[in-house]
C-alpha cells in the first residue's frame, strides 16, 4: 500500500533549525509531485513547499521563503524539508503529500498523505 512517513518532528528554539524528513512506499515516486503542508491548532492546513517529479522546480509559501529547502532524493525515495530561522508562528503539525500533478501538490488537495509530524518552536 501506498505510504508516507513522516520523521524529524520535535521542540526547537526560536531561531533555530531542524530537518524533516518523508520516506515512500508503494508508489513510483519519482512519477509523483511531493509536498509539505502544516496545520497549527484551531488552523486550516496550509501549503508551505512543493517540488516536481525530478526536483526541478520548487514552490514555496511567502511566509516560508529563504528559510525553508525542499529537496528529494529519488534513488532513496524521500522528500526533505530543513528549515532555518524558526519561528514562533511556524509551530504546527507538518505532514507530507504526494500526487501526480504538481498543480494539485500547489493549489489543491494532493492524493496521498502521511500522518504528520509535530514541529513546536518556543521562545
Amino acid at each position: 500500500q501506498v505510504q508516507l512517513v513522516e520523521s524529524g518532528g520535535g521542540l526547537v528554539q526560536a531561531g533555530g533549525s531542524l530537518r524533516l524528513s518523508c520516506a515512500a512506499s508503494g508508489l513510483t515516486f519519482s512519477s509523483y509531485a511531493m509536498g509539505w503542508f502544516r496545520q497549527a491548532p484551531g488552523k486550516e492546513r496550509e501549503f508551505v513547499a512543493a517540488i516536481s517529479w525530478s526536483g526541478g522546480s520548487t514552490y514555496y509559501a511567502d511566509s516560508v521563503k529563504g528559510r525553508f529547502t525542499i529537496s528529494r532524493d529519488n534513488a532513496k525515495n524521500t522528500v526533505s524539508l530543513p528549515m532555518n530561522s524558526l519561528k514562533l508562528e511556524d509551530t504546527a503539525l507538518y505532514s507530507c503529500a504526494a500526487d501526480p500533478r504538481l498543480v494539485v501538490v500547489v493549489s489543491a488537495t494532493p492524493a496521498v498523505w502521511g500522518q504528520g509530524t509535530l514541529v513546536t518552536v518556543s521562545s
